[in-house]
């Protein structure tokens, strides 16, 4: 679990720990990865970005002081980090996790985790993308999860495809057990679902999860026209809205007008804080609300719930679920519609 690289405070796991010892030399059920690519969340680097208004070589000084300082990428505002992909040098004799050195690997696990070590001061960055160029050092622990890079994908396109991999698997679990649930009480109501955040990486992932997972419809909601558009283009919702996530009533009158009633699933993919209250609203008592944004205040979403007298289950999506990697990768390939925003959002970058 990596407990012997906290430095501080004792007694933690390196996620909750301020300050990690990242030094290269690896313990007999450890892996050390050449680091070439960084891939911070969009939370944070959201964050970073509203903070030093828009000024890349202040956001990338910031980022170099948060990993000198703290040994991991994890943003003290956030809490959260990202992923990165890189090449294994050496894999302990002992290592459970099946990687050998020359292996072209992501790591889905986060950096507010990984010790991380960088050498050339992020000089190939302008600050300006979440997807970060960088030479230098991470470990893996034992209990740790990396997948080799696929051959007929583009590395980019891999780790951004990786870095939400999460989110359609759980959306497909949660819509299949709803879809099945119905189907044992006999109602013939189809599973409405709503994505907020449609036309990003983990939304568009997510729309296309629920139609493969038996959803009914399916609405993706975004907050601008291009978003919309775009969204539209790729075919992968029964509809979508435009809508600010942060009004409670107008996201909950478009789920609601857009689909003929309230959403039995809502996935929260957005990056700002402040869409509980409306994801809350959108969702039909009895359904589900999967929270897979950093920028979500789980307190607001239960107080929320409470508060609105709304019968939902709300999950914490953690990103980890068997074969979401292998699924993410899957959709990508034989979705025409999420393989174009993804390429597009990577030639924005």
């Amino acid at each position: 679990m990596g407990l012997h690289r906290v430095v501080e405070p004792a007694g933690v796991l390196p996620q909750a720990a301020w300050r990690l010892d990242a030094d290269p030399r690896i313990a007999a059920n450890e892996v050390r990865i050449r680091v070439e690519r960084l891939n911070l969340d969009a939370a944070s680097f959201r964050q970073l970005s509203e903070k030093h208004g828009g000024d890349g070589e202040k956001v990338r000084a910031e980022v170099l002081e948060i990993i000198s300082t703290r040994g991991k990428m994890q943003n003290p505002v956030t809490g959260s980090g990202g992923m990165l992909i890189g090449t294994v040098e050496e894999a302990g004799r002992r290592s459970p996790l099946g990687l050998k050195a020359g292996d072209r690997v992501a790591t889905l696990v986060s950096l507010t985790l990984t010790p991380l070590m960088v050498l050339d001061g992020l000089a190939r960055w302008d600050g300006r993308s979440e997807q970060v160029p960088c030479d230098g050092y991470a470990i893996l622990f034992a209990r740790s999860i990396a997948a080799v890079l696929p051959a007929d994908l583009h590395p980019e396109l891999s780790l951004a495809v990786l870095d939400v991999c999460g989110a359609p698997a759980l959306t497909a679990r949660v819509v299949a057990e709803h879809v099945a649930r119905r189907r044992r009480e006999g109602d013939p109501r189809p599973v409405n679902v709503a994505v907020i955040g449609g036309a990003g990486k983990s939304g568009s992932l997510s729309l296309a999860a629920a139609r493969r997972a038996g959803a009914g419809r399916t609405v993706g909601v975004v907050p601008v026209a291009a978003e919309r558009d775009a969204l539209e283009r790729a075919g992968l919702a029964t509809g979508v809205a435009l809508a600010d996530a942060r009004d409670p009533v107008g996201l909950s009158t478009a789920v609601t007008t857009a689909l003929g009633a309230p959403a039995d699933v809502t996935v929260v993919c957005v990056d700002v804080p402040g869409c509980e209250h409306g994801a809350v609203l959108a969702t039909e008592d009895g359904g589900t609300v999967i929270f897979f944004s950093m920028a979500t205040s789980f307190a607001a979403a239960a107080l929320g719930a409470e508060g609105l007298a709304a019968d939902v289950t709300m999950l914490v999506g953690n990103g980890y679920v068997p074969g979401h990697a292998e699924l993410a990768l899957e959709l990508l390939r034989s979705e025409p519609g999420v393989r174009g925003l993804f390429e597009s959002r990577l030639a924005a970058d």
